[in-house]
């Protein structure tokens, strides 16, 4: 019975930062304008969305015993939005 080959296993560093630098996978521009005009898209509209809900629901959320009150919800909604639109904005560019 013959010993096993271990030549496929043995790599090198160097061999595997070649072969990770060769294996670099770029987007189709189309692609990376969908992306982004995607997730810009879903961030404006969950802002608009967001805060027209908030302002039909002003007085019952007032009204409510909750501690979160106007302040705490649109900075949640601000936040929530901004992050869709960062993400729209580093897909456009990465």
């Amino acid at each position: 019975m013959a010993p096993p080959d271990n030549r496929p296993w043995d790599v090198q560093p160097s061999d595997a930062k070649q072969a990770l630098a060769e294996d670099k996978y770029e987007d189709c521009m189309s692609c990376k304008v969908m992306g982004s005009g995607a997730f810009i898209g879903l961030g404006v509209y969950s802002y608009y969305t967001g805060m027209n809900n908030l302002r039909q629901q002003e007085k019952m959320i007032m009204q409510s015993a909750t501690k979160y009150k106007m302040g705490s919800r649109r900075l949640g909604i601000a936040t929530i939005s901004a992050s869709l639109i960062g993400a729209g904005v580093w897909r456009a560019f990465n």
